[in-house]
């Protein structure tokens, strides 16, 4: 499937323009009966508009030189993270499991101790504080495997985990490094529930095949890298900057950058589960950190039911982070169909307009802009002038089209902030549907541009804005606490409700999600980006 529609842009064109054409009987050579009859004709020359490349940000690390971004990523090498996290004893969790023998004999095995020494050392390279006190890891007992019979959500292999995990919070670690041999659908989720919900400690889990770099060093140092990065961020730290100029546009004055998402029940989960709202909301001034709040909703509903709360949940964290609170808010909400843009008006607005009113009380409120973000769109854009083209025949990083494809009444763009890895790349469209700013074209444009290299987790730039980007990894990690409901329904679901009313089998559920999701985050870890 991934071979076949994973093709390059000029494959794509001269497909929908051939064989595409053809198929469907729109070509002068065999016009469609019904378009001959009403004089209509497709031209088979695809629509040409205007488009532009921004440029790039300046990077910037606390040490070492600054990087050079090309093709929208950069590679760290002798760097030191701005703003480097006390991660203090390193504290480990090593799962060992029946089916699923480790690359180490056990938690003496030498190899092992030079896994860890060198993770260690990738940390302290990147400035953060690691204490030389002999590491804490604890193995596991050995878990049962699945048996979708006599415990089909692996309870048991669960429970062996959990108290693994209680014992090595007594010591009180910043995070508990996890060792998995593989990720399966039981046993990472249930670790995340009882680190962020039922414990409050952050872990963070490793996949040994991948850690372990299958024997190539390079491999190995890479991998460590990018969990340095999530580490960092985790502990509330900086890892890079944007430089001072490209951070200018939400720096004139306090501005609190916010991200909206809602995840909600598939094909796998039980009639009845809740849909997850997320808000996530800057609390510094470099625009790095951004904790959540979540809440459980009516299911498949996309407008966040209970979004005055949590946005004063969020506005309250910024006012106790700047001291202050913020003169403008931005927020760029994800998940939103263009048929549902006038609801977010109807039915977000007012709530968040309730939140300015309880937390500004008197006070002038402030300035509100909301910019609907969606990749779920079928415009597709094709570079025409080679200067323009990446090497695999892509447009560029930083490609924004804002002219001949937009909404009449609204303004909005297209912006390709990212490299296209493979196949034909796709463009966030951004649209503002509510604006007391009044920013610029070229000021948003350039901004959400530039915001895209801020991401946390990578190197390189990222497709959609990261306030949204977070708001949907907050929403993903939330179904991880449902995860017998949202994502597992399928395999636990059960027959002999008999003739039992639907509607109360579905309040039953809704009540049991109610009962398991309890107060949520945990106080000791939710006012960090533990979704990372």
């Amino acid at each position: 499937m991934l071979r076949v529609a994973c093709r390059t842009p000029q494959e794509n064109s001269n497909f929908i323009r051939g064989e595409g054409f053809a198929k469907l009987g729109v070509t002068s050579a065999s016009p469609h009966e019904t378009m001959r009859t009403f004089g209509i004709t497709i031209d088979s020359k695809m629509a040409i508009v205007p488009a532009r490349v921004l440029p790039p940000p300046g990077i910037s690390y606390a040490a070492g030189r600054p990087p050079r971004v090309n093709d929208g990523s950069w590679n760290i090498v002798d760097v030191k993270f701005h703003r480097p996290g006390q991660l203090g004893k390193l504290t480990m969790l090593m799962v060992r499991e029946e089916h699923r023998p480790g690359p180490w004999s056990g938690p003496n095995d030498q190899n092992m101790w030079d896994f860890v020494s060198k993770f260690a050392q990738k940390c302290k390279s990147t400035g953060m504080q690691v204490s030389d006190e002999r590491p804490d890891i604890l193995p596991t007992e050995i878990l049962p495997p699945f048996h979708p019979d006599r415990d089909p959500s692996r309870a048991a292999a669960i429970a062996k985990v959990k108290d693994a995990l209680t014992k090595l919070a007594q010591s009180g670690p910043r995070i508990i490094f996890v060792l998995l041999n593989a990720r399966d659908n039981y046993i990472y989720p249930a670790i995340k529930r009882i680190g962020d919900v039922e414990l409050g400690v952050q872990t963070v889990c490793m996949q040994l095949d991948k850690a372990i770099g299958r024997g190539d060093p390079g491999k190995q140092d890479q991998y460590f890298s990018n969990v340095a990065l999530k580490v960092n961020t985790k502990l509330g730290g900086v890892n890079h900057k944007l430089d001072p100029k490209d951070l200018k546009w939400l720096q004139e004055k306090r501005t609190m950058v916010v991200g909206a998402d809602v995840t909600h029940p598939g094909p796998t989960s039980i009639d009845g589960t809740p849909s997850l709202a997320a808000v996530v909301a800057s609390i510094d001034s470099d625009f790095f950190q951004f904790p959540a709040s979540m809440e459980l909703q009516e299911g498949r509903k996309e407008m966040i039911q209970n979004f005055e709360k949590m946005m004063i949940d969020r506005l309250l964290l910024y006012q106790s982070r700047m001291k202050a609170l913020p003169e403008r808010v931005l927020l760029f909400r994800d998940g939103v169909s263009e048929g549902q843009f006038d609801s977010v008006l109807v039915e977000e607005l007012p709530q968040i307009q309730k939140a300015f009113e309880k937390v500004y009380k008197t006070g002038k409120k402030p300035q509100l802009m909301i910019c609907i973000c969606g990749k779920r769109h079928h415009a597709r854009f094709y570079p025409t002038d080679p200067q323009n083209t990446s090497r695999n025949g892509n447009t560029k990083p930083g490609t924004v089209v804002d002219k001949g494809i937009g909404d009449v009444y609204r303004f909005d763009f297209y912006l390709q902030a990212h490299a296209g890895l493979q196949g034909t790349v796709k463009a966030t469209h951004y649209t503002v549907v509510y604006d007391e700013i009044g920013f610029p074209a070229d000021t948003i444009q350039q901004g959400a541009h530039t915001s895209s290299y801020s991401y946390v987790r990578a190197t390189k730039a990222v497709s959609l804005i990261p306030a949204a980007y977070y708001s949907d990894l907050a929403c993903e990690r939330g179904r991880l606490y449902l995860n017998e409901f949202l994502n597992l329904g399928v395999e636990r679901s059960v027959s002999g409700k008999g003739k039992k009313d639907k509607d109360a089998a579905k309040k039953e559920v809704y009540d049991a999600c109610v009962r398991a999701w309890g107060n949520g985050i945990h106080e000791n870890v939710k006012n960090s980006m533990f979704y990372i």
